[in-house]
C-alpha cells in the first residue's frame, strides 16, 4: 500500500518539500488568526466576556481577508521555498519585512474599512504573528543546535581548524553543523589575519588568531583537520599558508577557488585534498581567451607526441575550442589511445584522427601532412629523461633533432601556417646530451625561420636517412606562397608529466621510503601542467616568427623541500617516518637550469608572466648542412657524438 502511495506521488511529481509547504500553510493561517486574537485577548485583560462585542465583530469580519493576504505576501517573501535546516539571518528579514507589511496593511484596512482598533491591539498582534511564524521555521535549526550541545566529547572524531573567517569559512562551518552526512568533524577554532576578528566568534566558534598562531592554536585545540577556505587569496600567500599547514602534520584540505561563492556551491565536500601543486604559489597565467583561441577555431590541428604529458592537455583545451579537425600523432599507442577516448567522450561532435607512426619517418610524415594539410602543429614529441639520454646519446639526436627537422619541413612544404617547438630550459647552457639536442631543436625552427623570412626556402632541403631515397635538394618547393611561423616555447620542470620527479617521490614513499634526492642543495624551477599548456598556446597567438618564449616560472624549488613536502602530505614525518637519502648528481645533471644563455636577452610580451627571448646570431645555412651531417654521425652509432654536438652548440658543456 505504502509503495502504491509513493509511485502515485512520483508520478504526480509530488516531492517532501510540498508536504512541508502545506504544512507551513496551514500553520501560518492557524498563527495569522491566532496571534490578533490573542492581541484582542490580552486588551481586555485575558477574559473574552470583557471584549466589546464591536472589536471582536470587526474581527471576525476583517480577519479572513487579512489571512489571505498574509498567505500572499508570505509567498511572495518565499518564506515556503527556503530549507529552513539552513535557515539564517536571511530567511530572518524575510521573516520581518513579511510582518511588517501584513502589519501595515492590518492596521491601515482594519482602521479604515471596519473600526479604529486599540493600539495595544495592533502591537500585540504584530509580535504575536511575528514570533509565530519565525519559531515555527527556526525550529529545525534550534533541534540540531540543541543536539549538538548534547554531543558529547568522545563523539568528535576530527576537531577541526577553519582557516579564513569570510563569507566560505562561515559556509563551511555551518555546512558542518548543520549535516549529519559528516560525521565526527567538528569545528575547535577559526583563523583569519584580519586582527579586528580576533577574539570574537561565528556561532560559538573562536577566531583564535592570525597564520603566526597557527602552530600554537593546533596544540591549544588538539587539532587533527585543518579546512582552508581563503578562495581570494593570492597564491603567494595562500602558499605561506599551506606550507605553516603542512609543518602541523594535520589532514589538510582545501576549497579550489572562488568560483564556488559565486555558484552558491560552499559546503565541506566541496573542499579537496591539497597536492604539491598547491604549494608552488604562482599566480595563474591569464590567456586572453579570444586572441589565444581565435587562430585555433576552424583550423586542422597536428599535436606530435599527441598521448605524452603535455600533448595530451594540448589536445584537451584544443578540442575545448572548435578546431576544424584535430590529429594526435605519437608512436605509443597506449597513451595515443587513452587520449583518443577521453576526447570521444568529452567531446563527441569532434572531428578526430589519431595515428601512430614517428617523427623520425620521413615517408609517414609526408604522408600525414600531404592528406590531412595541417594549419597548425605543435611539435611535443621528444625524450626527454636526461639519465637515459646520456646512455643513448644518438637516440637523442635521432628523435629530438632529426625528428624536429623532418616534421618541421614537411610543415613548410605543405603550407603549415604555424609550427610550435616545445622546447625546455635545459636547452640553456646544456650539460647533458638531452638539453643539447632541445637547443639544436631551437635552432633548427629559428634557421627555418630566418630562411623563409629571407625567401631562400631553397636551402632547406630534406633528411632521408633511408638509402633508397635519393637527395634531391629541389625538392623543396612550397605548393603554395605560405610562409610557416615557427616558434619556440621554453619552461621548466612539470608537474606529474611523464619523468617527472613528483610520480617517482610518490611511489617511493608508497613503497615506505627512501625517497631519494640527488643532492641536498639541488634545485629546480616547477610548473604545472595546464600552465605549461597555457604558454605553448599563448606563444601560437603571439607568434610572429622565429621568437623562444620563456615563462616567468617565479621561484626555484629545492628538491628536497618538495620531497619533505610530498612526504608531509602523504600522512608521514620527514625523517622518522619516510627516510631521504641523497643518491649524488645523475650523469649530465645541474645543480640548477638557467632560463637564458648569457648572449641572449628578454622582451616583454602583453602577458607580464611571458617572455621573448632574444636570439642569437648564427649561420641559418651552415647549421642545416651541420644537422645534415650530425644525422650520418648518429644513425652510425658513433661514440664520439658529443664532440659534434659541441662544435654545432657551443654553449654545450658536457659533464663528466
Amino acid at each position: 500500500m505504502f509503495n502504491k502511495i509513493r509511485k502515485l506521488l512520483d508520478h504526480l511529481n509530488i516531492r517532501h518539500w510540498h508536504f512541508i509547504t502545506a504544512f507551513l500553510i496551514i500553520y501560518d493561517i492557524v498563527a495569522v488568526n491566532a496571534s490578533y486574537f490573542l492581541a484582542l485577548w490580552f486588551r481586555f485583560d485575558c477574559r473574552f466576556s470583557n471584549i466589546s462585542p464591536e472589536y471582536f465583530s470587526a474581527y471576525m469580519k476583517f480577519i479572513p481577508a487579512y489571512t489571505v493576504f498574509s498567505i500572499g505576501i508570505f509567498w511572495i517573501m518565499r518564506l515556503y521555498n527556503s530549507i529552513w535546516r539552513f535557515a539564517s539571518y536571511r530567511e530572518l528579514l524575510h521573516v520581518f519585512f513579511s510582518s511588517v507589511a501584513t502589519s501595515i496593511f492590518h492596521i491601515v484596512f482594519m482602521s479604515l474599512i471596519f473600526v479604529r482598533m486599540p493600539i495595544s491591539y495592533y502591537a500585540f498582534g504584530a509580535f504575536f504573528q511575528f514570533a509565530f511564524i519565525l519559531i515555527i521555521r527556526f525550529s529545525y535549526r534550534l533541534i540540531l543546535l540543541l543536539r549538538d550541545l548534547r554531543t558529547s566529547r568522545s563523539d568528535v572524531k576530527n576537531r577541526v581548524m577553519i582557516i579564513g573567517a569570510g563569507v566560505a569559512g562561515t559556509m563551511i562551518l555551518r555546512d558542518l553543523n548543520s549535516s549529519d552526512k559528516i560525521n565526527g568533524d567538528k569545528v575547535a577554532c577559526i583563523i583569519d589575519d584580519n586582527q579586528n576578528k580576533w577574539g570574537r566568534f561565528i556561532d560559538n566558534v573562536p577566531i583564535a588568531g592570525g597564520r603566526d598562531s597557527i602552530f600554537y592554536n593546533v596544540k591549544k585545540y588538539n587539532i587533527n583537520k585543518i579546512y582552508i577556505s581563503i578562495p581570494s587569496a593570492s597564491p603567494s600567500d595562500k602558499r605561506d599558508i599551506l606550507n605553516i599547514c603542512n609543518e602541523t602534520g594535520c589532514e589538510i584540505m582545501s576549497l579550489p577557488g572562488i568560483y564556488q561563492i559565486i555558484n552558491g556551491d560552499v559546503t565541506a565536500s566541496s573542499l579537496k585534498a591539497v597536492t604539491i601543486e598547491d604549494l608552488l604559489g604562482r599566480d595563474p597565467i591569464n590567456i586572453q581567451t579570444e586572441d589565444t583561441f581565435g587562430y585555433i577555431n576552424g583550423r586542422t590541428v597536428l599535436v606530435t607526441g599527441g598521448g605524452g604529458s603535455i600533448g595530451s592537455e594540448i589536445c584537451r583545451q584544443i578540442a575545448a575550442h572548435n578546431p576544424k579537425k584535430l590529429i594526435i600523432f605519437d608512436i605509443y599507442e597506449n597513451n595515443a589511445y587513452d587520449i583518443q577516448q577521453e576526447l570521444q567522450r568529452s567531446f563527441p561532435e569532434l572531428d578526430l584522427e589519431t595515428l601512430i607512426g614517428s617523427v623520425r619517418d620521413s615517408r609517414r610524415l609526408d604522408n600525414i601532412f600531404s592528406h590531412f594539410r595541417p594549419d597548425i602543429v605543435y611539435h611535443a614529441a621528444a625524450h626527454k629523461h636526461v639519465p637515459l639520454m646520456e646512455d643513448s646519446p644518438c637516440e637523442s639526436i635521432k628523435n629530438n633533432v632529426v625528428g624536429t627537422y623532418k616534421t618541421a619541413y614537411a610543415a613548410v612544404k605543405y603550407g603549415c601556417k604555424r609550427f610550435i617547438l616545445i622546447s625546455t630550459d635545459k636547452a640553456v647552457n646544456p650539460t647533458n646530451i638531452m638539453g643539447a639536442s632541445k637547443r639544436l631543436c631551437e635552432m633548427v625552427v629559428q634557421s627555418f625561420s630566418k630562411l623563409l623570412n629571407e625567401d631562400k626556402a631553397s636551402s632547406i632541403y630534406p633528411l632521408y636517412e633511408h638509402y633508397d631515397e635519393s637527395f634531391d635538394e629541389n625538392q623543396v618547393g612550397l605548393e603554395a606562397p605560405v610562409k610557416t611561423e615557427f616558434v619556440a616555447v621554453r619552461f621548466g620542470n612539470v608537474l606529474g608529466s611523464n619523468g617527472s620527479v613528483v610520480p617517482k617521490f610518490k611511489k617511493q614513499i608508497a613503497e615506505g621510503g627512501p625517497v631519494t634526492v640527488t643532492h641536498p642543495d639541488i634545485i629546480r624551477y616547477f610548473m604545472t601542467i595546464p600552465e605549461a599548456v597555457s604558454l605553448v598556446l599563448e606563444a601560437g597567438a603571439y607568434a610572429k616568427g622565429g621568437e623562444i618564449f620563456v615563462l616567468d616560472m617565479g621561484e626555484p624549488v629545492k628538491i628536497v623541500d618538495l620531497a619533505r613536502n610530498l612526504i608531509r602530505l602523504s600522512g608521514y614525518v620527514p625523517d622518522v617516518d619516510i627516510k631521504i637519502e641523497y643518491s649524488g648528481l645523475r650523469p649530465g645533471e645541474k645543480l640548477y637550469e638557467e632560463k637564458l644563455m648569457a648572449a641572449e636577452g628578454l622582451e616583454r610580451t602583453e602577458n607580464k608572466l611571458i617572455h621573448i627571448c632574444k636570439p642569437i646570431d648564427f649561420d641559418p645555412v651552415s647549421l642545416i648542412k651541420s644537422v645534415s651531417e650530425l644525422m650520418d654521425v648518429c644513425y652510425s652509432e658513433d661514440d664520439e657524438i658529443r664532440d659534434y654536438v659541441q662544435k654545432i652548440v657551443p654553449t654545450y658543456h658536457p659533464a663528466n
